[in-house]
């Protein structure tokens, strides 16, 4: 894989409750940038890729800030445009013991679900690209939409047997768990010609403190899996997917092997485990650390 990366999708403000608090519990919030796309962008950047982010954000404090806090991670944000609408928000309140996180959205209006579909240059924007990441942009449109990219352009897709189950409206429950992933697998790569590779992790969790990860990668040909890591306690996962993203496609555009790549990957997912805000900051030797020997060490 060759060309520039560009992400496609909304830029977030994350608001979240303090420590392990209910949302207004304190009249406080603590404020971080995110979004899905915006998530994989920095990481990438980070690892030293040339990367693009392509959105629609206000023309006020929050949007500014946003755009520049992209800016300050090494995303190219030529993209990102100003448009009428607000910033889009979501609020989060950490689980702690056995009480789950909780994610509350408030994006309606917001620039970015505003913009029309032909408010972005997309013959400049992409000019240069090797690849387009997207995640939940079009298939938020619902079904039908999500059946329509992923047939006209989609080669790698992130997603689990739940994902496909709502685009293809077929149920791989019934099946045991570990035959769940590659059932839905290969239903979508008979429904969409040009897909070629998914990847997902697998998370076990026993507590909201204590959870246990492993990542896949199925293609068309053969499966490529990974030992499970135990992740306990945790930081803040938001973000972990987006993580784990970020390393496949730097593994696969940096000449490592299918095998190697996922397990770059997931270390990366695990490690955000351990970092607060929406953005993995780990860097690649902090990676190569945890899939290492000297994991543990004080670096100097």
């Amino acid at each position: 894989m060759t060309g520039r990366i560009v992400c496609f999708g909304e830029l977030l403000l994350r608001l979240a409750a303090p420590g392990r608090e209910l949302l207004l519990q304190s009249p406080r919030l603590d404020v971080h940038v995110g979004g899905a796309e915006a998530n994989v962008a920095v990481s990438l950047a980070r690892f030293g890729h040339d990367v693009a982010m392509v959105s629609a954000v206000p023309r006020n404090a929050l949007g500014i800030a946003a755009v520049g806090e992209l800016r300050r991670h090494g995303v190219d944000t030529r993209g990102v445009a100003f448009a009428p609408g607000r910033m889009g928000l979501y609020f989060l309140a950490t689980g702690a013991i056995q009480r789950p996180s909780e994610v509350l959205y408030d994006r309606a209006g917001s620039a970015f679900a505003l913009a029309p579909a032909d408010f972005h240059d997309w013959d400049a924007l992409l000019r240069d690209a090797g690849t387009l990441h997207v995640s939940g942009v079009s298939p938020a449109l619902g079904p039908a939409a999500a059946a329509a990219t992923l047939r006209a352009h989609v080669d790698l897709l992130f997603a689990d047997h739940r994902d496909i189950a709502v685009v293809l409206g077929r149920d791989f429950d019934a099946l045991p768990a570990t035959q769940r992933n590659t059932a839905a697998a290969q239903a979508a790569f008979a429904a969409f010609p040009r897909l070629r590779r998914m990847a997902t992790t697998v998370r076990a969790q026993h507590s909201v403190d204590h959870h246990e990860l492993s990542a896949q990668l199925i293609t068309r040909e053969h499966e490529v899996g990974t030992q499970a890591h135990a992740i306990t306690p945790i930081v803040d996962r938001i973000g972990a997917g987006d993580a784990f993203a970020a390393g496949l496609l730097h593994g696969l555009r940096s000449g490592l092997d299918e095998a190697e790549s996922l397990r770059f990957g997931l270390a990366c997912a695990c490690l955000k485990h351990s970092i607060p805000g929406d953005f993995n900051l780990a860097g690649i030797a902090d990676v190569e650390a945890f899939l290492g020997e000297q994991r543990f060490d004080v670096r100097c």
